[in-house]
């Protein structure tokens, strides 16, 4: 989901040198039309009633929650599809509603128990208790026996940063072991990389990937609350039951044989079974210079995993421009959500009404609006599959992307809209990084709004949204939602609001459709949103990032090849 002055990515996101992905398949089978799932009459232009009944079916209970692959995504495919013919948008993809994305389910035996031995004394680790693992391998069973575990601080290489927690370290076939966010962060040392703002080598998806390229056999991340900026129970939830991913083909990103988590008190337990005290690693992690420490332990485990080559679905929407349709706006939000927990006693359904169906419903919100006033450049409307995967989707579309990424113009995510009322302010994640933000201040100006930053950098929002994929192939992209000084009850109200919400229902079933949500709030972002979009599809401007950014060479390489004849 967002932020500025990101790190120097190692290596450019290659674009893609066709202008269209592969050709389209048919529309997969989907289930029956559910315009019927709802009378509503909608209104042409952005409306509370219209947005709330698009949360109202998407979230239900009957779309069991919006898990890739399953009979909800039919549901949702459809009534997404349905919903962008009834607006009057074109099929966006060659002719297409959809455009496949080719998927591996990976479903793990969670009876699986992981056994540290240290210093000869065994330590079983529960699945969902005191760890979690998966494979990306995409085979049934892959096997840990006596493998070395060795501490790697926070399993970091940026040359930049001149920070290389593998200097001199051969971790070929063993078990890593790593901190989460970045170097400084839990000793409070802004001096080091970006300070309190995450960079991409703070994420837990960064960690995974340099440990493969490293030849580990396995990786752990030690969790904390602060350092991951959520509690162990979404950890657990996220990473139980079915989990997607791309065909190893489709990714060129490096993979392990087994990644997962460990809680911080077993980490304590084990680091001090080995004679080692477990804070006061965290904090020589920290310095300049940290050597990487092994532990006198063995790491076994047998994974099985039930493997399913499945397809998911991007849903595509095209509104051609009247005078320049080869160069597009896209706006996106990602459809789907955690599905069903079969296992999980009461209410087990994963509805994600805040996240994300608030986001679908706002760019068919917008869609309806731009088709009142025709654009002069095509607007996109995309609604992605496999965000909650790891931002798959859009990854996926960015590499096989229906507008040539030369030719798209700006991309603007919605992902979890503010249900909290009018706000006096706008949070831009990643505040800084490119033009689009002169775009939005003078509109927000206009409302009398402030924009700023993320409250919390710390937490890495810039790299959990599906913006980034676009960031990272040089498209610039904006993710701005409304902010936490409510225009009732101020700071503190919109503070509690945001606090509530994480605590109680960001991934977990409590996230459900509530007819009594405050929705001015909702419409004065979407009318702002739509507004940048209109500036930029009615103008001949090309906004880029920002002097220093890393992400404006690949804009300014992508725009030098579309410029070619």
């Amino acid at each position: 989901m967002q932020r500025p002055v990101l790190l120097c990515l190692a290596g450019a996101f290659a674009l893609a040198a066709c202008d269209r992905g592969p050709p389209a398949a048919p529309d997969a089978p989907a289930a029956p039309s559910t315009v019927s799932d709802t009378a509503h009459v909608f209104s042409p232009e952005l409306a509370p009633g219209d947005f709330a009944e698009h949360v109202r079916v998407l979230a239900s209970d009957a779309f069991e929650g919006r898990a890739p692959g399953s009979p909800g995504e039919d549901k949702t495919v459809a009534y997404i599809q349905s919903q962008f013919e009834r607006i009057g948008l074109k099929p966006g993809n060659a002719g297409s509603w959809v455009q496949q994305v080719p998927m591996t389910e990976t479903t793990a035996d969670e009876s699986a128990i992981m056994t540290v031995t240290v210093k000869g004394k065994p330590h079983a680790l529960k699945f969902g208790d005191d760890m979690v693992i998966g494979t990306r391998s995409g085979q049934e069973q892959v096997s840990l026996k006596d493998s070395d575990v060795v501490f790697v601080g926070y399993g970091v290489d940026a040359p930049e940063q001149k920070w290389n927690d593998y200097a001199g370290l051969d971790v070929k076939g063993k078990t890593v072991v790593m901190l989460v966010n970045d170097p400084g962060f839990h000793v409070g040392d802004e001096s080091l990389f970006e300070g309190r703002r995450m960079t991409y080598y703070g994420r837990w998806t960064y960690k995974f990937e340099e440990a493969a390229r490293q030849g580990a056999a396995a990786a752990l991340i030690v969790h904390d609350d602060a350092g991951a900026s959520y509690g162990w129970d979404v950890v657990k939830s996220s990473w139980s039951g079915a989990q997607f991913d791309l065909r190893a083909s489709d990714d060129p990103a490096p993979r392990l044989p087994m990644q997962g988590w460990i809680t911080g008190a077993q980490a304590t337990a084990l680091f001090a079974d080995a004679g080692l005290d477990f804070a006061a690693l965290r904090k020589a992690a920290n310095q300049r210079g940290f050597k990487a420490v092994p532990l006198d332990a063995k790491a076994s485990v047998t994974l099985n995993s039930t493997i399913v080559e499945k397809s998911s679905r991007n849903v595509v929407g095209l509104l051609p421009g009247t005078e320049t349709p080869d160069e597009a706006i896209v706006y996106m939000a990602h459809w789907d959500h955690l599905g069903k927990h079969p296992d999980e006693p009461g209410d087990n359904i994963y509805n994600g009404a805040i996240d994300n169906a608030t986001g679908v419903a706002g760019i068919m919100e917008i869609a309806e609006r731009f088709k009142q006033h025709p654009p002069k450049r095509s607007v996109l409307f995309l609604a992605v599959t496999l965000e909650e995967s790891g931002l798959l989707g859009s990854k996926y579309y960015v590499a096989h992307p229906v507008i040539p990424l030369a030719k798209t113009v700006a991309a603007i995510n919605i992902d979890a809209m503010s249900t909290a009322g009018l706000s006096k302010d706008m949070v831009v994640t990643g505040l800084g990084n490119s033009e689009l933000d002169d775009v939005l201040k003078a509109i927000t100006d206009k409302q009398g709004r402030v924009l700023h930053a993320e409250a919390t950098p710390e937490s890495g929002f810039y790299f959990r949204s599906d913006h980034f994929n676009f960031a990272k192939a040089g498209v610039p992209a904006l993710y701005a939602e409304g902010g936490e000084d409510l225009a009732a009850g101020g700071s503190e109200a919109g503070r509690k609001a945001s606090e509530e919400y994480t605590a109680m229902r960001y991934h977990k079933p409590a996230d459900q459709f509530d007819p009594n949500w405050n929705l001015a709030g909702v419409m004065q972002d979407l009318d702002t949103l739509f507004q940048v979009g209109q500036v930029l599809a009615d103008g001949t401007t090309w906004p880029n990032w920002r002097a220093g950014n890393p992400f404006r060479a690949a804009r300014d390489a992508s725009r030098a090849a579309g410029a070619k004849p």
